[in-house]
């Protein structure tokens, strides 16, 4: 019996050591390297050929979202808008019809009263005002429908002269311009190469044996560098990937940091110091 309870506390106090041991654990670190890229980094392209009438923005220039950068010369469409504006604003013949129609009825219905009462008006007379006033209604009905064909095509015609403008889809910093005034660009040509690095993005790869540690909303310690001088900053995980690269093993992360005075350059090197458990 005395034996059996030696035993048991060797046991406990084994189990014990074993416990602190793992509580106690160093946690380990692991060193991650990726690359430095902006939130956006577009190259804005000609939605139409055309040849440049206007450059609207600057290389280096810093825009807002909707901003107007660039107009292709749209003449052609500005004078086709103004046509169909001119179109659109005359509703001379559509009131003109109106108010024949309104006339109209009331003389059916004052023939109609006539017709009942003291039969005034023959009923040939009375089925002529009828006709008179089903027709005058009628084109009064196609003219109202051509007034919401011709809004139509003034705004197709409007838009067929805004693609001939490129606008900045996202704040940021013009870093190249292809064309000057005067010259030619094809459809689908690239204009401008337009960058928003006021928020980066820190792409890496970690070793799957780690990955089941990580999730998004954890900040991790970041160290930048230049080749010149090394910055220490914070970031987010924003994007873990649930799979990994069969070939490699590694699972794709992206760390999220402000960088609103652009201070960190995109295309610089980046670590990122993870501390996982312990490796076993």
């Amino acid at each position: 019996m005395i034996t059996i309870m030696k035993k048991s506390l060797s046991l406990i106090r084994a189990t014990g050591f074993l416990l602190c041991a793992a509580i106690m654990a160093p946690a380990l670190a692991v060193d991650v390297t990726g690359l430095v890229y902006p939130l956006h980094d577009l190259i804005l392209s000609a939605s139409v050929s055309g040849a440049v009438a206007s450059k609207d923005a600057k290389l280096g220039q810093t825009v807002s979202a909707n901003q107007l950068l660039l107009t292709f010369d749209d003449s052609i469409q500005t004078l086709e808008l103004e046509r169909r504006k001119v179109i659109l604003d005359d509703n001379s013949e559509l009131q003109a019809e109106k108010e024949r129609s309104k006339l109209l009825k009331a003389l059916l219905d004052n023939g109609q009263e006539a017709y009942d009462t003291a039969g005034a008006i023959s009923k040939d007379e009375l089925s002529h005002m009828r006709a008179e006033y089903v027709t005058s209604r009628g084109k009064y009905e196609v003219l109202l429908a051509e007034k919401q064909r011709e809004a139509v095509e003034y705004r197709a015609a409007e838009r067929d002269r805004e693609m001939r403008r490129i606008y900045a889809p996202v704040r940021g910093v013009i870093t190249k311009t292809t064309l000057e005034v005067g010259e030619w660009a094809k459809q689908g040509d690239p204009v401008i190469h337009l960058v928003d690095a006021s928020t980066c993005i820190i792409k890496f790869a970690i070793p799957l044996k780690y990955a089941a540690q990580l999730h998004t909303g954890q900040e991790f310690p970041i160290s930048l560098s230049d080749d010149a001088t090394v910055t220490n900053i914070k970031g987010k995980l924003t994007y873990f990937s649930t799979v990994a690269d069969p070939a490699s093993g590694l699972v794709e992360g992206r760390i999220t940091f402000d960088n609103a005075k652009l201070t960190v350059k995109p295309g610089i090197k980046a670590v990122v110091h993870i501390k996982t458990a312990t490796d076993k």
